[in-house]
């Protein structure tokens, strides 16, 4: 029956038409996977043409749980916060969770206090913060919260009233510096990300600690802003200075802009110059040549977030050992003559 003013549609209502128990359709209608595909869509099906929808407030004041987290996430459209965010939205679904995603570009305590608020209309079971800059953080952790948080940002061990995951990015860049080093270059530059960025930072660090570990001198750090112009401006810069036998590239994006500033001059990769990204992007195997990347596992940081969130709803133990980047070795990369 249709919501005409006589009531809205129940979920007894949908069982009834789509010919299957209460309990069948309460499984498709929370995202359990025990239900045939038919049946699945049989039910869908019947819900949309009633006109049902599902009161999670209602719902929660039953069974006190909403099956409902809030997301707060960078509005940047770089490749990193999308493609967390990305995956923390299929985790959540993928438990059965429905994710309610607020971003911040420019975060306020304002911008804080309209998000806890309507999380709390939608009774949210608990928060993941998505923070690739320590502001959102910040203005988060200003706002009285009621409900477990997982602090997503890479680099940060504690933060108070948060619970901190991230994948060592830290170890992603020492992995990409002990490549070269291991290849035998010693003169290894890095074009950093922007330092306003956890990523940008701890990537940095990453490199310098690795060039330390090998006795190495740290040459001047290259600063781009995460863009592939920034790189392509910096490496027309070493072109004209003297290029080194190896550069680590904050990101796969900047490496693309690098790369082309050095084709337009003839120098070939990696008989001149070896090159290594960071965060294997769908362009890093067509690139020319294949790039030699850093793997971030955004599907594994994603599933990692949501069992550290339950838990802590649920008030079990939580693993929270940052997850491990991957060096994906291809062609950009080979000992210097």
């Amino acid at each position: 029956m249709r919501d005409n003013g006589v009531r809205r549609p129940s979920v007894k209502d949908v069982a009834r038409e789509a010919g299957v128990s209460f309990q069948t359709v309460s499984r498709v209608l929370n995202g359990g996977s025990r239900v045939a595909e038919s049946t699945r869509a049989r039910v869908l099906q019947v819900a949309a043409e009633l006109g049902y929808r599902r009161n999670d407030n209602a719902r929660a004041l039953v069974t006190n749980r909403s099956r409902t987290i809030g997301v707060i996430a960078d509005g940047s459209p770089r490749y990193g916060p999308v493609s967390t965010l990305a995956a923390v939205e299929k985790a959540a679904r993928d438990a059965g969770y429905n994710a309610i995603v607020t971003t911040m570009s420019n975060p306020s305590p304002d911008d804080a206090i309209q998000a806890f608020n309507e999380f709390s209309k939608r009774a949210v079971e608990g928060i993941v913060v998505i923070a690739p800059r320590m502001p959102i953080a910040d203005v988060v952790q200003a706002v009285p919260v009621t409900v477990p948080v997982v602090l997503l940002a890479p680099g940060e061990t504690s933060h108070d009233g948060f619970t901190v995951f991230f994948e060592d990015q830290e170890l992603g860049a020492r992995l990409a510096t002990r490549h070269l080093v291991e290849l035998g270059h010693r003169d290894i530059v890095h074009l950093a990300g922007s330092q306003h960025w956890l990523d940008g930072q701890v990537r940095l660090r990453g490199w310098q600690a690795e060039l330390s570990a090998a006795n190495l001198p740290a040459p001047p750090v290259r600063y781009g802003d995460w863009t592939g112009d920034s790189a392509y401006a910096i490496g027309r810069k070493l072109l004209a200075e003297g290029l080194p036998s190896a550069i680590f590239v904050a990101s796969d994006l900047m490496a693309l802009g690098f790369l082309r500033a050095i084709y337009e001059a003839g120098v070939s990769v990696p008989r001149d110059i070896s090159v290594v990204g960071f965060d294997d992007n769908e362009f890093a195997p067509q690139t020319f040549p294949p790039l030699t990347t850093v793997r971030q596992s955004f599907g594994t940081v994603g599933e990692r977030c949501m069992e550290i969130l339950l838990g802590l709803v649920q008030g079990t133990p939580v693993d929270t050992t940052p997850a491990v980047p991957q060096l994906v070795i291809r062609e950009s990369t080979a000992a210097p003559r």
